[in-house]
């Protein structure tokens, strides 16, 4: 069975104190859980996301009934953590957090569930690398609020019935399409976040600015939000990047200068790339003439694993279209030509070739 310390508990008013990011030194994690909205109102941007989990909190509220089980789906650093620790504020029930890869069997779940009370809501992060065994008893505590505790082996094992009081479980998940399709259907209210507008990352850095204490211009705003790939996490971590540098090299204020010679110390250009972004673009454009070229011997030639290549790097230079992935490899685009200061080979083979 997992160790229980894989499961945190937090109750209505404590539900900043989340957990970060492992690597983060304890400041980092409490500046991240100071910046959390705490209510729906104070969230900024997926305005319809927004309106429509209300709309669940409300009517689950006026039915004095915990709400339906919730799935939220999108790139990471988008708020789907932020608005798990949202909804338990809403109906104040006490949050419980797990992650899929820490479910590995059946009674790990179990164990978890067993201390769930009513109206909690139970926040399973990366829903979909549930292990199979724990996945079927999560599909008959959503839908019955049971569970089956098997005791014993072989022939003489016994199943018994476990009661649960009744709860809502918030899924996230980043690949919502590994998710089975039995899982998904369980869920009464499903919602994808997309990646924010520059204006919505400008009040999400005023709001963030505005906590932190720290004196941020329009200016400087913008020039932030620019490069913060359309994602609140990225921003608030360049916000405080800045903060470090006007506090310690500057004259204490968020200006434009600032925030452009901050973000230039820590290697994010104007269109948020930053140090592995370029590697991994240059080492396609100079290396391997463009392209195409398989994303191993991309890994290697920068000196990454595969995995970070295709997690990390990878989306960010196709959405922004400076690469492009084929059934032949990675090819460059033009416009990865050009943002490295580089010519464009020849004509280049049909991507769809």
């Amino acid at each position: 069975m997992a160790d229980h310390d894989e499961v945190f508990e937090l109750a209505p008013e404590d539900l900043s104190e989340r957990v970060i990011d492992a690597d983060a030194d304890d400041t980092e994690r409490a500046v991240e859980a100071a910046l959390r909205p705490r209510r729906l109102a104070e969230f900024v941007g997926q305005r319809v996301v927004r309106d429509q989990l209300s709309l669940v909190l409300d009517a689950a509220t006026a039915r004095r009934r915990p709400p339906d089980h919730v799935l939220l789906s999108g790139p990471p650093g988008l708020g789907k953590t932020t608005l798990a620790m949202i909804v338990a504020a809403e109906v104040q029930g006490a949050l419980r957090l797990t992650s899929g890869p820490a479910v590995q069997h059946a009674g790990d779940l179990a164990a978890i569930l067993s201390s769930v009370a009513e109206g909690d809501v139970l926040f399973i992060d990366e829903i979909h690398r549930l292990a199979r065994p724990a996945e079927e008893m999560l599909y008959l505590a959503m839908e019955d609020f049971r569970v089956d505790v098997v005791v014993g082996k072989g022939p003489g094992a016994t199943a018994i019935p476990l009661q649960l009081p009744p709860f809502t479980v918030v899924g996230a998940t980043t690949r919502s399409g590994l998710l089975p399709a039995p899982l998904r259907d369980r869920f009464g209210f499903t919602a994808h976040l997309d990646f924010y507008s520059p204006d919505e990352l400008e009040r999400v850095l005023h709001r963030s600015a505005e906590l932190l204490g720290i004196e941020l211009e329009a200016a400087a705003a913008s020039e932030i939000a620019s490069r913060s790939r359309g994602t609140p996490r990225i921003a608030n971590r360049l916000l405080r990047r800045v903060q470090d540098w006007a506090e310690v090299r500057g004259e204490g204020r968020g200006d434009l200068a600032a925030a452009r010679a901050a973000l230039e110390v820590f290697e994010v250009d104007d269109r948020g790339l930053d140090r592995l972004d370029r590697m991994v673009l240059r080492a396609l454009c100079e290396r391997f003439a463009g392209g195409p070229v398989g994303v191993s011997t991309l890994a290697v030639a920068v000196g990454e694993e595969p995995e970070t290549i295709e997690s990390v790097a990878e989306p960010f230079l196709v959405r922004e279209g400076l690469m492009a992935r084929t059934p032949r490899g990675r090819v460059a685009t033009d416009a990865g030509f050009a943002h490295l200061g580089l010519a464009a080979p020849g004509p280049q083979t049909p991507l769809w070739s």
